[in-house]
């Protein structure tokens, strides 16, 4: 194997661990510095005006995705990481909640749960609708979600108790003025308030159990649910807050109206054009990521990101600009991300592909930009006979959201228009 050949990534069956994760961080880097070596050449063949060789070519589309698979083995190796072992850790023990919560999964026994709601003098539960998860269980749900849902982890997230929260905004924005020490104020308008509102949509997942599995005592039952119903919801939640319609589900930020950005107003999102139809510019790509970086104001750019998959990010990996430096630039060290211009790129499998006119890169402030609510709970609700011998775990939380700021966020563009 030469200097420049990288290896293809391996299947992921490893634990997560310290080591394994640099090793793979190393291969990453190495893969990295093949793609650069083999892209220059291509790129010094079309400045010969000769044409791209097709080996050349294929060699940079192979290690290409080859770094992809990489970054795929990485991120899901540090994932892997986070969680904690079946066994669970020690601690002061578990809480009342937690018990009667373990009994009920494991044995059907109730008795304790509703104990707990008596005391909570709660009615909104029972054998129909579930029971609330304890806090742990939850939090450890939203703990993975944030880690494994790209959205949720860049935007911000409120918990809510009701079905919906209302947002007022001002349309005119505050009154504000200067006025002297001893001067007249002047009387000031009624203000023009609107209402955002961000109804919560139930989402679910159903695992299954076998009887021996909930039989054993060594089984974290509370870890076990919330591994099982994670990425189920974590793929739910990622196609919601990109592209969701707002039917039975959050409003993704794609969603909205977009305009150019010369004509953006309230309501809608600014948009950066490529100027060529599902791609971008033959000459100078790079200037209109750097128009996509300055549409966004300066009070948004210190927190901002790029979102966009990892098709997208390989086209943008070819790219260079004036002086020869590549846009894009691997992570500095293990748990980073990688940078387009000096701010970080989020990878968003639910963004589209570069085509026609798809709004495929956006880049903005989300943690400003968008909001994810929650809806405090999570209920589980056990269903022994539907497909027995199993036992099946309906599992529901309730989660909405929306664009809050839409001057936080722009869009670019693949077409001229």
């Amino acid at each position: 194997m030469t200097k420049h050949d990288v290896k293809t990534a391996p299947e992921v069956k490893a634990s997560g661990s310290p080591v394994e994760v640099a090793e793979a961080f190393g291969e990453f880097m190495d893969a990295f510095e093949a793609f650069k070596h083999a892209n220059d050449e291509r790129l010094a063949q079309i400045e010969t005006r000769v044409g791209v060789d097709g080996v050349t070519n294929d060699k940079v589309e192979r290690i290409n995705a080859a770094l992809d698979e990489q970054k795929r083995v990485l991120d899901h190796l540090m994932v892997k990481g986070l969680r904690p072992s079946l066994g669970g850790a020690p601690g002061f023990g578990p809480s009342e909640h937690k018990r009667a919560f373990d009994a009920y999964v494991r044995k059907g026994d109730e008795r304790g749960l509703h104990r707990i709601e008596e005391k909570a003098m709660s009615y909104g539960s029972g054998p129909d609708g579930g029971y609330l998860v304890p806090p742990e269980t939850a939090a450890e749900i939203g703990r993975r979600l944030a880690a494994l849902s790209p959205l949720r982890a860049l935007s911000s997230v409120r918990e809510v108790t009701g079905a919906v929260l209302k947002k007022p905004f001002a349309l005119s924005g505050p009154a504000t003025g200067w006025v002297g020490e001893t001067a007249v104020r002047a009387q000031t308008a009624t203000p023009a308030l609107a209402e955002l509102q961000f109804p919560t949509m139930e989402l679910y997942a159903m695992p299954a159990a076998t009887a021996t599995l909930l039989e054993d005592s060594a089984i974290d039952i509370d870890a076990w649910i919330a591994g099982e119903v994670e990425a189920a919801f974590a793929e739910q939640e990622g196609a919601a807050f990109v592209a969701g319609d707002g039917v039975n589900k959050p409003r993704g930020f794609l969603d909205y109206p977009t305009v150019a950005e010369s004509a953006w107003a309230w309501g809608s999102l600014g948009h950066v054009v490529t100027g060529a139809a599902g791609a971008f510019p033959a000459t100078d790509a790079s200037d209109v990521l750097i128009e996509t970086v300055y549409a966004l104001k300066a009070g948004y750019r210190q927190n901002a990101s790029w979102v966009m998959n990892r098709k997208t990010q390989a086209a943008i990996r070819k790219l260079k600009d004036d002086d020869g430096n590549y846009l894009w630039q691997p992570p500095a060290t293990v748990g980073d991300k990688a940078m387009l211009l000096g701010f970080q790129v989020t990878e968003a499998e639910e963004m589209p592909d570069i085509a026609a006119n798809s709004k495929s890169i956006a880049f903005g402030d989300f943690k400003r930009g968008y909001l994810v609510v929650d809806r405090t709970g999570v209920r589980v609700l056990r269903d022994p006979y539907t497909a027995k011998p199993y036992v099946l775990f309906y599992t529901t939380k309730r989660v909405g959201g929306g664009v809050q700021d839409f001057d936080a966020i722009k869009i670019l563009k693949f077409g001229t228009a």
